[in-house]
Formats: C-alpha cells, structure tokens, sequence
C-alpha cells in the first residue's frame, strides 16, 4: 500500500501537554505499542520491520534528511509473522540497527500523532499527515502539520533532520 506523507520528528520534554491538546481536540487514542523496528541494509533508501504490539508492517520509504515538514513516500505492507520474516531479511540484506521504543499512537483525521520514548535517545513527537487515496495534495498535508507543530509549540530549535535509526547509527560510532 503506497502512502504520501507530510511528517515532523521533534525533541519533546513534556509529552502530558500534547496529550491535553489532543484530548481537547477529541482525537481517537489508538494506544501504547511497544515497537521494535528493525533496519536492513539496502543500497538505497530505508527498508524496516515493525513488530509491535499494535502495529506489525514491512515499510520501505524515501525521506529527506532535513528538518521541518518534509514529503516521505512510504510503501507498507502488514505482516502477522513478523519473526519469520525478519529472519529472511537478515539473512539476505543483514541488519543496520535496531530502534526500541514505546509508541503512544493518536489520530486527529487523517493526521497521525506519535508520543515516542526511544530506548537510548528519549523522547520525541511526530507528526505525520497521510494521503493513502489521493484525497489530499502535498501542501494541504504540510499545513495540517504545521498547524498541530504550532498547537503543540513545537520550536524549530527542536526539530529533528534525521530517523531515530540514524540518530542511534551516530550515537554508536
């Protein structure tokens, strides 16, 4: 399933204050999934294996590293055996690195709102606003993100240009 996305990833020091915009805002709490996401060596681009409690998905996706609103094109495919097919993906391309983190997953319409911990980085937002149908342009996706960065004050200063995967790629070397 191919998605176009308009996303941020930000530092946050105070995940209760965005979760009190989202209950004011009536957003659906999906829940807290405990998320393990697995990278693969790949010549280009990103290729990861979710396994989560609540969420269990294949996503290959293009990204800029840069910071603010930025366009991802994901391709995601949902996996039940997510053991055996890790496995398979090791063995062919090898693991990069491996992300651990407790997700609390919200949606506002077609915007999804992740409250992140990341084991060995701390604690994040993301904001991603998704067109899976074609129903929305790139710039009404962007100013739905900038609208919740703006609700939620997320700082410039706080935006983030790379994947945890990366950030945790730096941290190890």
């Amino acid at each position: 399933m191919k998605h176009l996305l308009v996303e941020i990833k930000a530092r946050c020091v105070d995940h209760e204050q965005i979760r009190t915009h989202l209950q004011e805002l009536k957003a659906r709490r999906v829940g807290l999934d405990h998320q393990i996401d697995t990278y693969f060596r790949v010549p280009e681009n990103r290729l990861k294996l979710r396994e989560g409690t609540i969420e269990k998905s294949l996503i290959y996706y293009d990204r800029p590293n840069q910071a603010g609103p930025k366009r991802s094109d994901v391709l995601l495919h949902p996996v039940n055996d997510t053991e055996s097919l890790r496995k398979i993906l090791e063995a062919v391309h090898g693991v990069l690195v491996v992300v651990d983190k407790q997700r609390d997953i919200w949606f506002v319409d077609n915007v999804k709102i992740h409250l992140d911990h990341v084991e060995g980085l701390g604690k994040f937002v993301e904001i991603e606003a998704i067109d899976k149908d074609g129903s929305h342009t790139e710039d009404e996706l962007r100013i739905q993100c900038e609208e919740l960065m703006h609700l939620f004050d997320v700082l410039h200063d706080d935006l983030l240009t790379s994947s945890y995967s990366d950030m945790l790629l730096k941290k190890m070397k």
